[in-house]
């Protein structure tokens, strides 16, 4: 039975300032390295056969990081592709997130961080990312588990709240509400009977 993981960036120099990130291209910060290196000796032992990640390098990172403490030798296949990057954050990238709530209030900047489909200013909503997301993960990532490879898709909080929505049947409304901890993996199996990704 193919294995499906998915893995949250660890930590960035931008989430350990309380900034909104999205589509700016920064860093891993020294805690997000031992994330990325923790979770690199829990998946040591899983023989990945291909690695799917963003256009930006702190999920580009955590996948190097993670596949470099991997037991089975031997080159792996990389793709990286934008479907997969953060949702953007426009106007707001960059800001901190305490500053921004002074600014236009908390209840709105909460809205704009957590409704389901209304986007920040000049950026994308929870349901413009996962227009994005959802048909690279049919596209790309579930022809692999059907050939029975395993799989390691190291991403962005958004982006892979879109996919465990999709892979999970979670409701818009309550997707809003699950939070995606940084270095942390996610386990999942494809049933070849049913062609269905099921939560471990």
């Amino acid at each position: 039975m193919p294995t499906l993981v998915l893995v949250r960036h660890g930590q960035s120099v931008w989430n350990a300032e309380n900034r909104f990130t999205g589509w700016t291209d920064v860093d891993l910060s020294e805690k997000g390295v031992m994330e990325a290196e923790t979770a690199g000796d829990e998946l040591s032992g899983i023989r990945f056969d291909v690695v799917h990640t963003s256009g930006l390098k702190r999920a580009q990172r955590t996948a190097e990081i993670i596949m470099s403490r991997n037991s089975h030798s031997g080159e792996v296949p990389v793709f990286k592709d934008e479907r997969l990057n953060e949702r953007h954050y426009g106007d707001l990238q960059g800001l901190n997130k305490a500053e921004t709530a002074e600014i236009h209030g908390a209840e709105q900047v909460h809205i704009w961080r957590r409704s389901f489909d209304v986007p920040p200013p000049g950026g994308e909503s929870l349901k413009m990312n996962a227009e994005r997301t959802i048909p690279y993960f049919e596209e790309e990532v579930v022809p692999d588990l059907e050939e029975g490879k395993n799989v390691l898709v190291s991403a962005h909080g958004n982006s892979l709240r879109s996919i465990v929505m999709h892979i999970e049947s979670i409701s818009p409304q309550d997707i809003v509400s699950v939070e995606i901890a940084t270095g942390t993996p996610m386990f999942y199996d494809f049933d070849d009977d049913s062609k269905k990704v099921v939560r471990r």
